[in-house]
């Protein structure tokens, strides 16, 4: 059996009833959740789920259905960047599936979710109809707030659904990808220049590392700021290579790292270079390891 994996991420990590309500519509769709991390200041949640090509598709209907019931832009704060209640869902090959088969699945199912829910959808990754929506940041910019100016512009008209935002829930982003790996490392002051410099320093648009995007954001529940990173291939830049990049260029502003942190699951190989402390990654476990998690839900269907 072909195995696909899905990372939807939410607009939602403050409140546990719609967050719990979200985990329990993928479940109940069949879907095997393997991991789901909520974040207050991010006020985002990401889940983790595999199955088969049918149960993957129903269970991302069930949670949009919940997510679009439960969630309102119009009244959502927090420091991630966010176009939707659903605000990215991509489909990423296990096992002998294929990114082309991923590609099919996010097409298929962009055109599903618009049509009904009158919703948005913007194709991004592999699936991009165009090269200019291939990166996630370029298709989010502007964010909720300026949702419907953007999508008033030919060039970033959407690939399925109206040309103005779902009213609460703004617009999606469909793809398909390889494994990505969410790395944050958190810096030990409250100063958000810092991070914001540090995350320019690093990030490939900027001059920085290959395969890298980088945040500066701020953790006001902690007190810290963080420097929010994607690995788009970690075999190209490892997580200790980015982690090293990010220590070194904040110690320029006198700012020693506090922390690291992994939203999600991580491929087994990333890890092999470098073990968790070399990153001062404290909470790790090896139920974190996607392979791992997977051995230990033999039920996936």
């Amino acid at each position: 059996m072909s195995l696909i994996e899905c990372v939807p991420n939410v607009s939602e990590g403050r409140r546990p009833q719609v967050i719990r309500a979200c985990a329990d519509a993928i479940t109940a769709a069949g879907a095997t959740l393997l991991d789901q991390t909520s974040d207050p200041d991010h006020n985002r949640s990401v889940f983790t789920f595999a199955g088969s090509e049918g149960v993957v598709r129903a269970a991302v209907h069930a949670l949009v259905d919940v997510a679009l019931g439960t969630i309102d832009l119009r009244a959502h704060s927090g420091v991630h960047p966010r176009m939707g209640a659903v605000d990215v869902i991509p489909f990423v090959p296990l096992g002998g599936t294929s990114l082309d088969a991923c590609v099919r699945i996010a097409r298929e199912m962009g055109a599903e979710l618009a049509e009904r829910h009158d919703l948005p959808i913007f194709l991004y990754e592999a699936a991009a109809s165009a090269p200019h929506r291939r990166g996630l940041e370029h298709v989010r910019r502007g964010q909720f707030e300026g949702l419907a100016a953007k999508l008033l512009g030919p060039e970033w008209a959407p690939d399925f659904g109206p040309a103005a935002p779902h009213p609460s829930g703004g617009a999606t982003a469909v793809g398909a990808r390889h494994p990505l790996i969410a790395f944050n490392v958190n810096l030990a002051t409250d100063r958000l220049e810092v991070a914001k410099a540090v995350a320019a320093a690093v990030r490939e648009s900027s001059g920085g590392l290959p395969c890298v995007k980088a945040l500066g954001l701020p953790l006001a529940v902690r007190g810290v700021v963080q420097v929010s990173m994607n690995l788009t291939n970690f075999r190209t830049t490892s997580m200790e290579r980015a982690f090293v990049a990010v220590r070194d260029a904040a110690k320029g502003f006198g700012v020693e790292v506090l922390e690291s942190e992994v939203i999600g699951l991580v491929p087994a190989e990333a890890l092999a270079s470098a073990g968790a402390s070399a990153i001062r990654l404290p909470a790790f476990r090896p139920d974190m390891l996607l392979e791992v998690r997977l051995l230990s839900r033999p039920a996936i269907r």
